[in-house]
C-alpha cells in the first residue's frame, strides 16, 4: 500500500464510484419482478440484494482475471491515467441510462470505456481483439437469448403444471420461489460484476508496479469492491427497477420465478467460465422471455426496443467518452483534473435532473408512461394496452369477450 501514488489512489477510487453506480443501477436485475409481484417489499428486497452481492463478490476471481489481463493488454503500456478515463467514460454512461431508466449494460459500459481508452493512449495493439470477441461480444448476443428462451419455456410449462391448481395456493408458492431465485441472482450478481470492478484495480495496481503481472486481486481489493457495489444495491436503482417490473410486461408471480431462475443459472454458468457478460442484458431478456411465456400477456415492444438500443450503444458511446477523457489524461496532470472536474459535473447534472421526476421505493411500482405497445393477440391483452389512461375491469364470466365492461377511473 506505501507504494500507491496519488494518481493510482484517485483510479481505485473512481472505481469504487463505478463500482456504487453499478450496484443501484443494476439492482433491477435481481429484484424488479420481486417487487413488482409484491413477493417482497421494496426495502427489504434491495436490503437483501445487497447482503447478497456483497458475498457473491468473495465465491470467485475468474471474471477479475479476464478484466485485468484478457481484453486489454497489460503489458502494452497501460497507464493509471488511461484506466481513470475509462472508468470516467463508463460512469457517465451509467448515470445517463440510469437517468433515462435504461436498463443498460454497466459491464459494457467499463469494457467500452477500457476499450476507448486504450485505443487512443496505446494503440490497437493494446486491446486483444481474440479476448473481447469470445469474452464480451458473443457472450453479449447470446446470453440474453439462452436466458429468454428458458424463461419462455419455463413459464408456460409452471403454467402447464398449475392449471389445475388452487390460483390463491399457487401465487403464494411463486412468490416464496421468487425470493429465492431473486436471491440466488443477486449472488450471481456479485460473482460477475463486483470482479469487473477488482479487474479494473488490479489492472491499475499491475500498471502502476505495485503488483506483479498476472496477479490476482489482493484481498482488500475484493472487500472494498463488493462493498461498494452492496452500498450501490441498497440505495436501489427505483427507475430502472420500474422499467423492467413494469415497462416490459406485467409479471406474475409464476414469470417472476421462471425468469429469476434462468437468468441465476445463465449468470452463474458464465462467471464459472469467466466470461464477462451483462447481468443486465440477461435478466431483462429473462423477463422479456416470461412475457412471451404467458398466454395473453401484455409485452412492450416499444421499451423493449429501447432497451436493445441502448445495449448496442453502450460499447461505442462509453468508448468514445473514455477516448476522449484519454486524450485529455495524456495531457498531464491538467488533462486528469480536467477529466475528473467534468465527471463530477456531468454526476451533479444528473442527479439535478432525476430530482424533477423522482422515483423512489413509494412509487415504484406505479404504471410506466407507454408510447408504443405491441401485445400478444388476446381479449385479456387488449384490455392492457393503455393501463394508465384507462384501467379496466374485465367482462364477468358470462358475458361475451367481444365487448368488455370498462369502468373509467382515474390514473
Amino acid at each position: 500500500m506505501e507504494h500507491i501514488t496519488l494518481l493510482i489512489g484517485l483510479v481505485i477510487a473512481t472505481a469504487l464510484v463505478f463500482d456504487f453506480t453499478n450496484g443501484f443501477h443494476d439492482t433491477a436485475n435481481a429484484m424488479a419482478t420481486t417487487i413488482s409481484t409484491g413477493a417482497l417489499g421494496p426495502r427489504i428486497a434491495v436490503g437483501m440484494s445487497a447482503v447478497l452481492n456483497l458475498v457473491g463478490a468473495f465465491l470467485s476471481v475468474e471474471v477479475a482475471k479476464t478484466i485485468s489481463g484478457g481484453i486489454v493488454d497489460e503489458s502494452a503500456g497501460i497507464r493509471p491515467a488511461m484506466i481513470f478515463a475509462a472508468l470516467v467514460g463508463a460512469i457517465v454512461w451509467n448515470l445517463v441510462t440510469w437517468l433515462a431508466g435504461l436498463p443498460s449494460s454497466s459491464s459494457h459500459a467499463l469494457f467500452g470505456g477500457l476499450i476507448g481508452a486504450t485505443l487512443v493512449s496505446v494503440g490497437a495493439h493494446g486491446v486483444n481483439g481474440d479476448a473481447v470477441v469470445t469474452k464480451v461480444i458473443i457472450p453479449a448476443v447470446a446470453a440474453p437469448i439462452v436466458a429468454g428462451l428458458a424463461s419462455m419455456l419455463a413459464t408456460r410449462l409452471t403454467y402447464r403444471l398449475g392449471r389445475n391448481a388452487d390460483p390463491a395456493a399457487t401465487s403464494r408458492g411463486y412468490r416464496a420461489g421468487q425470493i429465492a431465485s431473486a436471491g440466488l441472482v443477486s449472488l450471481a450478481h456479485g460473482t460477475n460484476d463486483a470482479q469487473k470492478t477488482m479487474g479494473v484495480i488490479t489492472l491499475a495496481l499491475i500498471a502502476g508496479g505495485v503488483i506483479a503481472p498476472g496477479s490476482n486481486p489482493p484481498l482488500w481489493v475484493i472487500c472494498s469492491a463488493g462493498t461498494a457495489i452492496a452500498l450501490g444495491t441498497y440505495i436501489g436503482g427505483w427507475r430502472i427497477i420500474r422499467t423492467v417490473g413494469r415497462g416490459i410486461t406485467d409479471i406474475q408471480p409464476q414469470q417472476g420465478f421462471a425468469a429469476q431462475t434462468g437468468a441465476a443459472a445463465t449468470i452463474l454458468a458464465s462467471s464459472h467460465l469467466g466470461f464477462a457478460l451483462s447481468t443486465t442484458q440477461v435478466c431483462s431478456g429473462s423477463v422479456l422471455g416470461a412475457g412471451l411465456g404467458r398466454t395473453g400477456a401484455v409485452v412492450r415492444w416499444g421499451t423493449a426496443g429501447r432497451m436493445v438500443a441502448a445495449w448496442a450503444l453502450t460499447l461505442p458511446a462509453a468508448g468514445l467518452v473514455a477516448g476522449g477523457a484519454a486524450y485529455l489524461a495524456d495531457r498531464g496532470t491538467w488533462g486528469v483534473t480536467t477529466v475528473g472536474v467534468i465527471g463530477l459535473a456531468v454526476c451533479v447534472a444528473v442527479r439535478a435532473a432525476s430530482r424533477r421526476k423522482p422515483v423512489t421505493r413509494a412509487n415504484v411500482n406505479d404504471p410506466v408512461d407507454v408510447v408504443t405497445v405491441q401485445v400478444t393477440p388476446s381479449v385479456e391483452a387488449a384490455d392492457e394496452v393503455a393501463p394508465a389512461i384507462a384501467p379496466v375491469t374485465p367482462p364477468p364470466a358470462a358475458a361475451a369477450p367481444s365487448a368488455p365492461t370498462r369502468t373509467p377511473t382515474t390514473a
